[in-house]
């Protein structure tokens, strides 16, 4: 699973454009949002740099969150 930190993700419209930026690469992606932590957990089997790179073509910047 991949863990995202977003900082710029800051309301609905937003979350959808990142909902829709994962299904265009993996329609059957798991994303969970915690909005007000900023954060994503994306399941696919998608590589997690492919979607970091889609999250960022539409004008955000996510961090990968280490895992323990």
């Amino acid at each position: 699973m991949l863990e995202l930190l977003v900082n710029d993700m800051t309301c609905g419209h937003c979350e959808a454009s990142i909902r829709d930026a994962v299904a265009r690469l993996d329609p059957s992606a798991g994303v969970r949002v915690d909005l007000e932590r900023k954060r994503l957990w994306i399941e696919s089997t998608v590589p997690g740099e492919r979607i970091v790179e889609a999250i960022q073509a539409i004008g955000f910047t996510p961090e990968p969150v280490a895992t323990a």
